[in-house]
């Protein structure tokens, strides 16, 4: 009989020394609950073995089940009770039993006693996979006794019925300028996917994503949303479709609504389980997990990256400094590109699995994780982590008592030494100069400190909107062309210590016509100096990029200084500073037929000098179209 073992409960209550009652009353109670058991009917199952307690006060195999029915209903002060009386009647137990007491202190943080037990446990059993968890939980006691006594500060908030209903809603998914929130909701034993915009300081009433994600024969869920909103990768588990039981699906929104959804695909997908798929702020990475062969442990956190054309690469084990011989699951990778969120029972914990996070140093690599600490973390499982784009606040889905049913999404304040580095972004929409029409465009953010693209993307087609994340402490080129336009050159300098607000933008491109101006915002020189510095590279490329796309388009090069200092060596510094871009343009092979160059001093301000904002503005480098 299969509920004798009842190995979900962690025991095995059938022990050589105690194998039924010889009170046949106790013994009929005792059999009863098997079948309640199987049906989950933890209620009535504990009352048949109350009943066989009652009836046989020395029924060590009633309580040792009894033990198990709390541990399943999380009542774990009661389940080490029933556990502490079936060895009060017989030391010499099944092993099960010492191990679920053992588990059962733990859970109530007795650690020294949990300790004891478990060690007493490995002299009955030193060679099962129960074995290599109770060394596990010995690692966890340590950390645990130590860590318990430092509590961060925790208050869950429920999100609201906007959100939670009395169906189960996990796996929030949150767009970086924290309004669109994209969740999993199971109903009548089918998952699809809901959202709700963030008005009002509340959440407005969810609504299904889309018909052409969801579905009514298949489940969705376990997804990720890039920070713009725009891409959304989920887990679909048994399509006729897929390489193994779960893959990866990727939709991409289409105006105001998602495109119908296709598996990525080889090398990322595989005829194992690949889920829960989390991608990089810049879109080129997807961590995800998998029990592929090649890991560490059961499951563990992956990741490909898009190579140069446009396809994903092999899939890449995170390795030891993150993957335990246990289990890694729901990575999320923080808009900053560099801390990642994920949930281990292998890392030394609190008990079943805990919330980590791990940055990304400077090479790139991952550094030990760390556990982010109790109460957030307990002896239960927590896992589904994401955090704001602000860093400041962090959502996961729990059945807590003040909660709608089933499963609700909670936020709460994220500790100070387990947030993200701070980023900010830059939201907007581009529109036609003339005629105020949104425009498909596309849009770069360049980081010109590590000389990496973090954005390249085209704009809805539909509302011309973009968003694209920048994280603080570097200077970024900011781009938007369109064919037949005049590129659009900005400059975002996020200096360490900078508050991390957003940037809201409206841009205006203008077709291409004799006339036209742009200025390069991110072209410098040292002062007083013009030779081109290293970070003006990426600007002159993309202008020689336009040029080369246009091979009628002839401009004028002019530099420009503010007032400050002499007139004279201001329009020579001038001079000087737009020939450097005329030679390099030459270098790059733009013929010089289709070339001049002037240095205009002072004599073209863009702004008031009488300010250093103004002065800087207008200390520029621009180009005149003189020919089309």
């Amino acid at each position: 009989m299969k509920y004798w073992f009842l190995l979900f409960f962690s025991i095995t209550v059938v022990s050589c020394y105690a194998q039924s009652s010889p009170n046949r009353k106790a013994q009929t109670f005792f059999e009863k609950a098997g079948p309640y058991i199987e049906k989950l009917d933890y209620a009535s199952a504990e009352q048949v073995l109350k009943s066989a307690v009652e009836a046989d006060p020395l029924f060590q195999n009633a309580f040792a089940l009894l033990g198990g029915v709390y541990k399943a209903q999380k009542r774990y002060s009661d389940a080490k009770a029933a556990y502490q009386k079936a060895l009060l009647i017989n030391k010499n137990v099944a092993p099960e039993v010492m191990y679920g007491l053992a588990e059962m202190e733990f859970a109530t943080q007795e650690y020294d006693q949990a300790k004891k037990h478990f060690n007493e446990f490995l002299l009955l059993d030193n060679f099962s996979d129960r074995a290599k968890r109770a060394r596990k939980y010995l690692m966890d006691c340590d950390f645990a006794s130590l860590e318990i006594k430092k509590p961060v500060k925790y208050a869950p908030a429920n999100l609201g019925n906007g959100v939670n209903t009395n169906d189960s809603e996990y796996f929030p998914a949150l767009t970086a300028d924290g309004e669109t929130l994209v969740f999993t909701r199971l109903m009548n034993g089918n998952e699809d996917f809901w959202t709700s915009q963030f008005k009002n300081n509340s959440w407005n009433l969810a609504t299904p994503l889309s018909a052409n994600i969801n579905t009514t024969r298949y489940n969705e869920g376990a997804q990720t949303i890039s920070p713009d909103g725009k891409y959304l990768f989920f887990t679909g588990c048994n399509r006729p479709d897929g390489l193994g039981r779960c893959d990866i699906y990727v939709s991409h929104r289409e105006g105001k609504d998602w495109g119908e959804p296709y598996n990525i695909g080889k090398p990322v997908n595989s005829e194992y389980w690949e889920s829960q798929p989390a991608i990089s702020p810049d879109g080129r990475t997807l961590y995800f997990i998998s029990n592929r062969p090649g890991g560490s442990g059961g499951y563990d956190i992956w990741k490909s990256t898009i190579t140069d054309d446009a396809k994903w690469g092999p899939a890449i084990n995170l390795g030891p400094e993150i993957n335990t011989i246990y289990d890694e699951n729901t990575p999320f990778l923080h808009a900053d590109g560099k801390t990642l969120y994920f949930s281990s029972d292998g890392w030394p914990g609190f008990g079943n699995k805990d919330i980590y996070y791990s940055r990304m140093d400077v090479g790139g690599k991952f550094q030990k994780p760390v556990n982010i600490g109790y109460p957030i973390n307990s002896f239960d499982d927590e896992s589904g982590l994401i955090v704001s784009a602000d860093g400041n606040t962090g959502m996961f889905s729990s059945n807590l008592k003040d909660g709608f049913g089933g499963q609700d999404i909670y936020s709460f304040g994220l500790p100070e030494i387990a947030k993200p580095m701070k980023v900010s972004y830059v939201k907007g929409i581009v529109r036609d100069k003339d005629t105020k029409k949104t425009i498909e465009s596309n849009v770069q953010v360049i980081d010109l400190k590590s000389n990496n693209t973090v954005f390249d993307d085209y704009t809805d087609p539909e509302t011309g909107q973009f968003l694209a994340v920048m994280p603080i402490g570097s200077n970024y080129l900011f781009n938007v062309n369109a064919e037949g336009y005049l590129f659009y050159s900005e400059n975002f300098e996020l200096k360490a210590g900078d508050i991390n607000k957003p940037f809201q933008i409206e841009v205006y491109i203008e077709k291409i016509k004799q006339g036209g101006n742009v200025t390069l915002r991110n072209i410098f020189f040292d002062t007083n100096k013009y030779n081109l510095l290293p970070a003006s590279i990426r600007e002159l490329d993309l202008l020689i990029e336009f040029l080369t796309q246009n091979p009628t388009v002839d401009i004028e090069i002019q530099g420009h200084t503010d007032n400050i200092g002499d007139d004279k060596l201001n329009e020579k510094l001038s001079f000087n500073r737009a020939n450097a871009v005329y030679e390099y343009l030459l270098k790059n092979n733009i013929e010089a037929k289709r070339l001049t160059f002037k240095g205009f001093g002072a004599n073209k301000p863009i702004a008031d000098n009488k300010t250093e904002l103004g002065r800087k503005s207008n200390r520029r480098t621009s180009f005149l179209i003189t020919k089309i």
